[in-house]
This record gives C-alpha cells, structure tokens and sequence, in this order.
C-alpha cells in the first residue's frame, strides 16, 4: 500500500529568502515541523506550503532551483504573487478571520477582492496538493487559511481520506456568524473526514455553527453527510517536552544565566513573552503590573518585569498602533516608578535565540502569560517545561486554550486587571512546598501529551475513519423493515434482546433521576410484546440488578443486569460472576477523589463494577478529568481479568469477562431460535451483536462504528421499530 502522508499548510517548514542576490534555504525548528517528523516514515510523504517568497520576484529558472531543493526536504512549493500574499494571507486569512477568531470583531476588515483571493489560492493548494494524492493518502490540512481545501480535494477525489486541523480558536456561533462567507468556510472544512480543535469548548462552537448554520445535526460529534461521517474531536496541541527540559543542561544556557545573574540580586523576576499581536493583552498586562506596584509596593526595587515583544505584521497599522501603545505605556510606568538604581520594566522589542528564551525561563520567578484570547498557547507549555528545579508560578490566562490543562497555574481573567495584580503577588509569594506541588502536576501533564503524541492521535483517529470508506452507514431500510417484520410474524420462537439507556430511553443527567424509569407507553408496548408466548424478551443493561426489578416489576420480562453479571430466570436473581470483589478496595478511593474535584460528575458502586458518570462535567474538565483517570486507574490495577471501558459519558471498571456477549451467547444457545433481534447503542452492545449468529438482526442505535448489521438514529426510531412489532 502506497500509505502516503501530505501535509498542508500555509507556510513550509522551509523559508526561501533572497540574500545578497543569491536564495536562501532556513529549515524551521518549529513544533509542528517536530511533530510531522515524528510521523513521516515514508520517503514518499510530502509536505505542500509558500516557500516564503514571491513568485513575481523569481525567475523561472529559480521556481524550478527552489522546487528541486525543497523536494529533496519533502517538500513542494505553492508559488504565490505577491497581491495574493497580500489580499489573501495579509487580507482575507488575518484581517477578516484572524481577528473574528480572536473574538476582536471591531478590528476585521470584509473586503470583497480578499475573499475571491482566499478563494482562488485554496485552489492552487487543491492543485498541488492532488499532484501527489493517490487512494491510500493521508491528508492533513492545517488552519484557518485552508478552510476551503477540505471539500476542494472532496470534489476532486471522492474517496480521499482528509484531516483539517484548526490551530486557533473557533469563536462562538454569534461572532461566526458575522463572516458573510460563514457557509462556505463550513462546507469547505466538512469536505475532511476528521476535524480536529485544541479544546472542546471549540468543538461545541464549531458543531453550533454547523447546526444553525447548515442544519447539519451531530450525535456525540459526528456529523453525517449524505453518506459519510465527519468526525470532530479535540486534540490539544503539546510542545518538544524533551527539548525544553534538556536544555537545563546546555552549557550557553548556563552562561546565558550567569550574564543575568546582576538581575537575581534581591530582585525577582516576572517574565511575559508574545508576538507583538492585540490577542495577546500586552497593555492590559502592562496595566495589571501597574496596578501590582501600586497594590504592592514592598515589591518596588524588589521585582522587574521583563517584557519580550516579538515582532508581528509591523506593516499593518493595527501592529503599528499596538506598538506605539506598548512602548507608551512602559515609558509612563518606567518614569512613574523608576529609581536611579532600579527600572520596573525592562522592554524588548525583537526576537530572543532559543538558548536566551531558556535561559530565561529558568531566571523568572513568575511567567505572565495573560492572552484576550489564544487558541492553545504554548508558552506557558514552555515554561513549565523548562522549571527543572520544579519551582516558579505561572499566572495563565483562563482565555488560553493551555487553562483547560494547567489547572494548577494561577488562572485569571485577563480583563480584570486587579486580579492580575493580585495574581503576580500570590506567585512571588507562594510558599516552595506549593510551587513544587503546582509544577510537577503541570510538568506530567505537558511531559505525557507532546507535540508527537499529538500528531500521533490526530493520525491514529484520521486512519480510524477509513473502515467507514467506500460504504454507506447501515441505516435500516424500508424494504429490510417489512423483511425484518415478515420474519418476525413467520416465526414461531423469538428472541429479543434490548438494552435500555440510549436504547429503550434517552439518557438522563444522572443514573439516579427519575427520568431514567421507563415510560407507561414503554412499559404497555413491553407487556403487549411479552403476552405473545412466542417471543422471550430480554432486557439485557449495565443498570443495577434493584434498578432493573424496580422498572420492570410484574413484568414477564427477563433481566440481565451490569453486562452479564446478574440473570433474573425463575423468579429470582442468579449470579453468573465468578470474580471477587477485592480488586474495589483499592479502585473505590480513586474514584471518590475523582467526584470529589469533579463537579457535576457522580460515583455508582455496583456489585461488580464501578462506574464514574461525567455527562453533566463542564466539556473541557471532563476530558481531563477522563483522561487523568483512565491513567490513575490502569496504574492501580494490578489483574488483567479487569478492564477499564469508556462509555457514553462514563468510565467503567468491571471484569472482562463480565459483558452482553457472553449472556447473549447463552440465551442464543438455549434453543433453536427461528428469529432473534437484539438492539443496542453502546461500546458493551458490541460484543451482544459480534456473539450472536450471522441471520441476527442487530441493531445498532447512532451513527458510530458498529458490529451490528444495521443501524437506527435514535430511541425514538427503536420504538417505533418495537411498536411495528
């Protein structure tokens, strides 16, 4: 298999320059060129960009010197005109998106020839890029200046298999809605197969978009069209962990930090480092150090800022105004405060070595990383990275997709100047023992997700879309209804199985709502199904065994409880688990703990399982939360006879050999069934469908990957079904 990977992006790893009449190649060192290494396995793998340099500028004979010699880097130019850098990157991609993105509507400019720009080089970048695409190609276009590539290669190559990864945020639906070219920037990204953001807050504005937008609805994130799925998930964006702390080891860096040993003397230091961009708050933040001084001033002599402003797009009169304001206001503090032997702020305007930058992520006592809005926000990664010694604060923007992580950073509100303030002084103030705590617990989580783990998972879940190429979703049919029906009523002895939640009734918030009992109409259409001897009804749930005997009490049902582990026959319940119970006494802590800093989310205790419930955790926390645990839980567990699962919205502990398919396989097995049915939504249906014969009619209930023969939306399609019977 020719398993190509081509990567998209605006910029190519490689920048061409001209110096001195001659070009000029500078490989980037930049996270997602670290990343794509770490993937490109192949020698055919490509990586398709601007080189950096104008076409109208080069000869053709230079197209040509630069094509060569970026092939031989794994890559291929897109050659741009200057007016489309200008109309297209300057324009359309940072003057319209960049900033609406951002949550800054009042700087976005909406011009017409910017989007017939952005328009016409998403096209060059089709062109390109279907040079090289063959059937068995990964595709991975990256950010907002390629939203249109996506259905671009759809269009052109159906069966392509296509990623799209945002590395800003994605704003809420009433500042999307202000692009007038909203609907087309959303067909263009569901041309992909996988949509990719760094957090689910993005996630749930993208899919809000969708819906009000195109119409378009989602089951638990994935979206159907026509006959594919779109999948969208979050996969927030790590850095080189390695890298950074590494360097702690590096000699310049020592040297770097005993030039800057002058400053350490009773002085201490708060490091803030950005581009030169209004999304970042420099002034705010320069205000909020004001205010720190003013608040504070034991702390006057005692504490220097040190601000590192990289230079951004000087050419546009936003970046220019932003900079007249910068150097203003720490002109104004640095007179207010300054002393003969003392400057409050020290201020620097240009780009820092990376041996400096590590140097001086080592020197500060506090990092100040205050964005108005920032998609991820690796810096405050960096820094974390980079405290070997594991002491220092970080005081982190809650705006700043890297808060959803560093829970344990000093999170404030940008905006809130005073709690800035407030912020920087509990950081200089914070006991060791604490900074210690706060830091290792940051240090594990950016040491565990890094920039190769998350290119890792966002190809894993790309390549995972690919068994649902070249075929429909199983939707149950008219015609296999009526066939499905025709059976039912030809048969003299039938099985049916069901599961409940999900199945039989929607999910409620809480396993213990009241919500969660079966209906009167579920409870007659159950009765009318049980009176015909012909049929054995089964209800077969993860529910606990009281639960299942108090929903469906006088019923000539048949109850199958937590996956197997309990069976209602004969007018009572028999146990069909041989597995001790001790392995909970050491599970039982962990998860109490997990409830415990969880808001939202509940602890259920069955006879032979755990389960940790989460549907009601705010979005972003929940996924930590689930992933801390699932690696608190494996490292506990010390027997393979028991799993840790993922469910709708739960994580559950049970034994492996505890599930629907073992007591489907038996019930299955009692007699010579002419017709069975059995009817399901979850991960533990999947091994009901797998033990039952191939005749079966399985049912899957949602859109996702299944086992099943056949599939229905929702519980409202499985009663129906139930009630044709």
């Amino acid at each position: 298999m020719n398993d190509k990977l081509i990567i998209v992006s605006t910029r190519l790893p490689v920048s061409v320059s001209r110096v001195d009449g001659k070009l000029r190649f500078d490989s980037s060192a930049g996270g997602l060129a670290t990343a794509i290494h770490s993937l490109k396995k192949s020698k055919d793998s490509v990586w398709v960009g601007w080189p950096g340099i104008a076409s109208d500028d080069l000869t053709r004979s230079e197209k040509q010197q630069i094509t060569t010699e970026l092939q031989k880097r794994g890559c291929y130019p897109v050659f741009l005109t200057s007016d489309q850098v200008d109309a297209f990157y300057s324009g359309y991609s940072n003057s319209t998106l960049w900033p609406l993105f951002h949550y800054f509507p009042r700087e976005a400019t909406f011009v017409d020839d910017y989007w017939r720009a952005y328009q016409e080089v998403n096209a060059l970048f089709t062109k390109t890029v279907l040079k090289f695409a063959t059937r068995d190609s990964k595709i991975w276009v990256h950010d907002y200046q390629l939203m249109l590539v996506p259905r671009m290669i759809r269009t052109a190559q159906k069966d392509a298999l296509i990623g799209f990864f945002l590395h800003t945020p994605f704003p809420s639906f009433e500042i999307f809605r202000l692009i007038p070219e909203r609907e087309m920037l959303l067909e263009g990204l569901l041309g992909a197969d996988m949509i990719g953001f760094h957090t689910y807050d993005y996630v749930h504005y993208f899919l809000t978009s969708i819906v009000k937008v195109l119409g378009h609805e989602n089951s638990l994130g994935t979206i159907r069209i026509g006959d594919r799925l779109v999948h969208t998930d979050a996969f927030p964006i790590g850095i080189d962990y390695k890298k950074f702390e590494n360097e702690s080891k590096n000699r310049k860096v020592h040297a770097i930090l005993k030039s800057f040993n002058v400053l350490r003397v009773k002085t201490k230091i708060i490091l803030s480092v950005d581009r030169a961009d209004y999304t970042k708050g420099i002034p705010a933040r320069l205000d909020a150090f004001e205010q720190f001084l003013e608040r504070y001033p034991q702390y006057v002599k005692k504490a220097v800022l040190l601000i590192i402003a990289v230079p951004s797009r000087g050419d546009v009169d936003a970046y220019r105004d932003l900079r007249a304001t910068i150097e203003q206001k720490v002109s104004r503090i640095n007179g207010r405060f300054a002393t003969i032997d003392w400057s409050p702020i020290t201020y620097r305007y240009q780009p820092v070595p990376f041996e400096e930058l590590s140097a001086l992520y080592r020197l500060a006592d506090v990092m100040l990383v205050t964005p108005l809005r920032d998609g991820m926000n690796l810096v405050a990664k960096e820094y974390v990275a980079s405290r070997s010694n594991h002491d220092g604060a970080l005081v982190l923007s809650d705006m700043a997709g890297a808060a959803i992580e560093l829970t344990d950073a000093l999170l404030v509100n940008p905006n809130n100047t005073t709690q800035v303030a407030d912020a920087i002084h509990d950081g200089l103030s914070m006991t060791r023992s604490e900074q210690h705590k706060r830091m290792k617990k940051m240090q594990a989580r950016v040491a565990e997700y890094t920039i190769e783990k998350w290119a890792q998972d966002f190809i894993t879940e790309l390549k995972a879309t690919k068994t649902r190429k070249n075929k429909t979703i199983k939707s149950l049919t008219e015609d296999q209804e009526n066939e499905l029906i025709q059976k039912y009523d030809n048969a003299e002895k039938r099985l049916i199985l069901l599961d409940y939640d999900g199945t039989l009734k929607e999910f409620s918030s809480s396993p213990r709502s009241r919500r969660s009992e079966p209906t009167n109409k579920l409870r007659k259409m159950l009765k009318v199904l049980t009176q015909d001897k012909r049929n054995k009804v089964v209800i077969i749930s993860g529910r606990k065994k009281n639960t299942l005997s108090s929903y469906f009490k006088d019923h000539n049902l048949g109850l199958i409880a937590e996956h197997g582990g309990w069976m209602f026959d004969l007018g009572r319940w028999i146990s069909h688990s041989k597995n001790t119970p001790d392995w909970k006494n050491s599970i039982r802590p962990i998860l109490k703990t997990f409830v415990a800093r969880t808001p939202g989310s509940e602890f259920e205790e069955k006879d032979f399982s755990f389960v940790w419930h989460y549907r009601l955790v705010q979005p972003n926390l929940a996924y930590v939360r689930k992933e801390a645990l699932k690696t608190k839980l494996k490292s506990a567990l010390h027997s393979d006879e028991i799993g840790i699962f993922e469910g709708q919205k739960i994580i559950e502990v049970k034994p492996k050999r505890m599930n629907k398919g073992a007591a489907a396989n038996k019930l299955a097995r009692e007699t010579k069934w002419d017709f069975i049915l059995a009817i399901g939504d979850d991960y533990t249906d999947e091994d009901m469908f797998l033990a039952l014969p191939h005749n079966a009619y399985t049912i899957n209930v949602g859109m996702q990957d299944t086992n099943a023969r056949f599939q229905l939306s929702n519980v409202d399609e499985v009663l129906r079904l139930l009630h044709a019977l």
